[in-house]
């Protein structure tokens, strides 16, 4: 016998997804399978058209440099501390209704890296999987326990601008997953706030998030550096091992507002709408669509998206400064 066919064959490395780039390598389930080819990224990257680079510095730091960051002399804390002592985000929806604006402390600030409001910033710390679903194509799941307001991952891809988002929508046909995301967040006083963002070709593990009318996760724009927020996808309830993961593509989901439309079988077009699988008990029966995102771009006002098959409207509506940067206090 052949030396060849008397050595057993030496056991294959786990597929990584995310190259790693990541703190903890992403996992693919079933092993063996590989979901289609794409670029990974740990952030957001420019695309066409972006009017911001996303790796832009563009907030002061703070001046905390022999004290802890808290709110009132903090500048990158404008109301309340952002996170609690574990890291878990304190606002999951709001009274009024609406997702609140975030800033972590960010580059240029003196304040350590242990800051307790540097959470987003740190990346991926959990061990998630992508794995084969049985009608919804490939999803997301976490390996361990995932606490109430745990940061989870991000939504992150090419930042686009937002002619060039309507432009690769137009080119979709019907069977294709559609990944763009379209944020719109609602400053008072000011423009709608607009984020395109399409993980399709560069992206990270996000991207295979599925939309459920009942989800897990809730996302919630956190700036850092860039005025082009983090799309911060956070646990919006305790998450058991092997959970799959899922957000509200809608953006309605702790973020409610009067006067909006529910899910309807067709769009103003006649366009059939694709089905939802996720088999929740409030389940709407089809996938929430965006009909804006059909239609040519207009002056700047309104963005959302992740591993699906039906355009995505944005999450959050910021009920407050959501575009605005920290103060900086007087010295």
């Amino acid at each position: 016998m052949a030396a060849s066919e008397e050595e057993p064959e030496a056991p294959t490395e786990p597929l990584d997804i995310a190259c790693g780039l990541e703190n903890v390598p992403v996992s693919v389930w079933p092993p063996g399978a590989v979901p289609e080819p794409f670029q990974y990224t740990p952030e957001h990257v420019a695309g066409p058209g972006a009017d911001t680079d996303p790796a832009e510095i563009a907030f002061p730091g703070c001046l905390c440099l022999h004290r802890p960051c808290v709110p009132g002399s903090c500048s990158c804390l404008r109301h309340a501390d952002n996170y609690d002592a574990d890291g878990c985000l304190r606002a999951l929806g709001s009274a009024a209704g609406c997702a609140q604006p975030v800033f972590e402390c960010n580059a240029l600030c003196p304040c350590p890296e242990r800051c307790a409001n540097r959470v987003v910033q740190r990346g991926l710390q959990l061990r998630l999987q992508v794995f084969r679903t049985r009608r919804k194509g490939w999803g997301l799941r976490t390996l361990e326990f995932i606490p109430r307001g745990r940061f989870v991952c991000e939504y992150a891809g090419e930042v686009l601008g937002s002619s060039e988002a309507w432009r690769r929508i137009r080119l979709q046909t019907p069977l294709d997953a559609n990944y763009i995301i379209a944020v719109r967040e609602h400053v008072r006083g000011r423009p709608v706030m607009e984020t395109f963002v399409d993980p399709a070709r560069v992206g990270n593990a996000g991207r295979f998030l599925n939309h459920s009318c009942e989800p897990n996760l809730l996302m919630v724009p956190v700036r850092v550096d860039s005025m082009v927020p983090k799309l911060a996808l956070f646990a919006a309830r305790d998450i058991l091992p092997e959970e799959e993961l899922s957000y509200d593509y809608s953006g309605r989901f702790l973020n409610r507002t009067d006067g909006e439309d529910g899910a309807r079988p067709d769009d103003d077009d006649g366009k059939p709408r694709k089905p939802c699988y996720c088999g929740s008990g409030a389940c709407s029966a089809f996938l929430p669509y965006d009909g804006s995102l059909y239609c040519a771009p207009g002056p700047p006002g309104g963005g959302q998206g992740g591993g699906a098959q039906e355009p995505r409207s944005g999450p959050p509506r910021a009920g407050g400064s959501a575009g605005e940067a920290p103060e900086v206090p007087s010295q």
